[in-house]
């Protein structure tokens, strides 16, 4: 049975880019909120935030580690996340307590998706960390999971002198809810994070591909299973997707109008996505087809149909016509509950 997330627009990212967030003009923080209430009220399996310090329009965007702990006390069943928590924001002994904390605090709730950072300019403009290349980034969150990974789990203090860290008899201390820890997600398709992946996670993610590419992605990560003796079938395969539901084709076009409305012509749309906009008979743009989750509820639901058959079972969903809740809605009524 697949589980269905929900991505709260912490940012506002208007444009014919049509990223993420693109029916925001800016960002309105008491209705992220609330559409994140609103999502666990409608059924959906987990909440997610974004994990960056500059991003959208302005560079406005809410901190992704005080956002997801407002949200625990909002809510009540949902599993909550951070997409791509960056270990080069925060020092990982740290982020052990504070994991461990959320966790007893959501009451077993939370799900670690860490990454190494793959914004330099933000940890840089904030004076976080050096400019490492993407390797040695890498090998830096190994080695800090590995500390996050021992404060939950050991039952004496915790001594390591690192290659990038160290401790000195550091306690953690409540441990979190779930046992022997959270579920542990990395992401994406770096050879070394591939192997990170392997050796430690209990899923892995990706962000929005064409089946096709996931095949192909999913080919990688079982190479790097088979490397370290890793059996590839007990890692969760999960999916960030962006996602427009309407009732019909015309209400789809609609919706794409409005977004672009919003970007008051600061870029070149795409000649694709204007045809497919203005000529009822043509194709939509591939880029959208094969990376979004777009259509009626039916094409959405064979579209996902898709992907289950590849072996996702958790979907991570950015609604990009929010802050509207039509299309949250519907994907619960008519998308989400046919696999539940």
């Amino acid at each position: 049975m697949p589980k269905f997330g929900f991505c709260l627009p912490i940012f506002a990212w208007p444009g014919p880019r049509l990223f993420r967030t693109p029916a925001w003009r800016t960002l309105d923080v008491q209705t992220c909120m609330r559409l994140g209430v609103l999502a666990e009220q409608l059924g959906y399996d987990s909440l997610w935030v974004a994990d960056h310090l500059m991003l959208g329009a302005d560079e406005a965007i809410l901190e992704g580690w005080t956002t997801l702990s407002a949200l625990a006390g909002m809510t009540h069943r949902a599993q909550l996340g951070l997409i791509h928590y960056n270990n080069a924001f925060r020092h990982p002994a740290l982020t052990a307590k504070m994991t461990a904390t959320l966790d007893q605090i959501s009451g077993g709730r939370y799900i670690h998706f860490v990454d190494y950072g793959n914004q330099p300019r933000e940890f840089l403009a904030y004076g976080l960390h050096a400019d490492d290349s993407i390797e040695a980034r890498i090998a830096i969150m190994s080695e800090g999971f590995l500390i996050t990974r021992a404060l939950w789990t050991s039952a004496q203090s915790v001594t390591i002198h690192g290659s990038h860290y160290t401790l000195e008899n550091a306690i953690c201390t409540p441990k979190p809810v779930q046992k022997p820890h959270p579920p542990v997600w990395m992401g994406e398709v770096h050879p070394h994070i591939l192997e990170a992946t392997a050796r430690y996670a209990s899923g892995w993610n990706t962000t929005p591909v064409s089946v096709l590419q996931l095949r192909e992605r999913l080919r990688a990560l079982r190479v790097a299973c088979e490397r370290v003796g890793r059996d590839f079938d007990s890692l969760e395969k999960t999916l960030e997707i962006q996602v427009l539901v309407a009732p019909d084709q015309a209400e789809v076009r609609q919706r794409v109008r409005e977004m672009l409305a919003l970007s008051a012509g600061d870029e070149a749309t795409d000649p694709a996505l204007e045809r497919w906009l203005n000529e009822t008979a043509a194709p939509m743009p591939s880029w959208m087809r094969d990376t979004w989750l777009i259509g009626t509820p039916s094409d959405v639901a064979a579209q996902i149909q898709a992907y289950i058959a590849e072996g996702i079972t958790h979907f991570m969903l950015w609604f990009v016509d929010a802050p509207r809740e039509d299309g949250l809605r519907l994907f619960a009524e008519r998308v989400r509950h046919p696999f539940v």
